[in-house]
């Protein structure tokens, strides 16, 4: 099939290379703009529009789609480019731009989306993030047909998938990335046999995914110690769960649950004990070990080789960051 893919980030670059490699013909590729990034803030590449030009793929990068919006000119110049495609379909991934209804009008087939969730739960920008936090025992993909609204189009095909104790973000996303395009290669298939059954989303069961902010990553050691695990497991890689003792904020990349209560009248975010297995922190009505740990400008460390350079001791106690 002839195929404009949209997408930005590696969650859309896995679905380009399988597209690429089941030999579908992508004759426009959209990528948001260069980013900076980095210590130096030089100006990046997205992952797709890095791997659209190892493969000399066409690329446009217009800041916004909408033809009365601010940046009009970069919209009139897509509009062009999307015509002139005269594509079968486009394939949408994380692209991380509102498609405007001409976009959406203009493939034969329409535009289909790789979504991250089991919609209707979790539509929106952070559907894996999201449902980590929310300790869903299961998530998936959902291919739908785009629509004007956000995330409500029907579905063409939806695959489930567990959600471990130990997944974070980052190994749900590599593995819901692989799922979303093999998915999507087989409904392009169905598709093209003309035989796609799409089914309207559910009224129920309707949530939704918002951005993940920054300030979310401050830990409040006065929240239960599942709750607090399962935050950090859904801000690893991204923005990384933090807390501040001794003047320095440290990131907090895994953590567990530990068996136990603290004593009574502990207050929350009390050092209780510094093991090999980790550092044990007070809770409400319960228990964190922190296994995995940064100081700001170093490497992420064991938390038994941290201790040995960051002097941590029973009776210390962590705060949440001032916001």
């Amino acid at each position: 099939m002839r195929l404009i893919f949209a997408g930005t980030p590696e969650f859309a670059r896995v679905a380009l290379a399988q597209l690429h490699a089941a030999g579908h013909e992508i004759v426009l590729v959209l990528s948001q703009p260069d980013r900076p990034a980095g210590r130096g803030m030089k100006l990046h590449a997205s992952a797709v529009k890095q791997f659209a030009l190892e493969h000399n793929l066409p690329v446009a990068q217009p800041r916004s789609l909408r033809l009365d919006g601010k940046f009009p000119e970069d919209a009139h110049a897509a509009h062009e480019a999307i015509e002139a495609a005269k594509a079968d379909a486009m394939v949408v991934a994380a692209y991380g731009l509102i498609l405007p209804q001409w976009v959406l009008d203009a493939p034969a087939l329409g535009c289909f989306n790789i979504h991250g969730s089991l919609l209707p739960r979790w539509r929106g920008a952070a559907p894996i993030h999201r449902a980590i936090e929310a300790g869903d025992q299961e998530t998936g993909i959902t291919i739908m047909q785009m629509d004007a609204g956000l995330d409500t189009g029907d579905m063409l095909a939806i695959e489930k998938m567990p959600i471990s104790q130990t997944d974070t973000t980052a190994s749900l996303h590599d593995k819901l990335a692989e799922l979303g395009g093999q998915m999507m290669v087989e409904t392009l298939k169905t598709a093209q046999n003309g035989a796609l059954k799409p089914v309207q989303q559910p009224a129920e069961g309707v949530s939704y995914a918002h951005k993940i902010e920054k300030f979310e990553a401050a830990i409040d050691w006065a929240q239960s110690a599942e709750h607090i695990v399962r935050r950090v497991r859904a801000f690893n890689p991204f923005p990384v769960a933090s807390t501040d003792i001794k003047g320095e904020t440290l990131k907090i990349w895994n953590a567990q649950v530990a068996p136990g209560m603290p004593p009574a009248g502990t207050e929350f975010g009390t050092i209780l004990a510094v093991e090999s297995e980790g550092i044990a922190i007070a809770a409400i009505n319960s228990i964190v070990t922190i296994t995995e740990l940064q100081r700001a400008g170093a490497k992420r460390m064991r938390a038994a080789d941290f201790v040995r350079g960051f002097d941590l001791q029973p009776g210390m106690s962590f705060e949440k960051r001032a916001l």
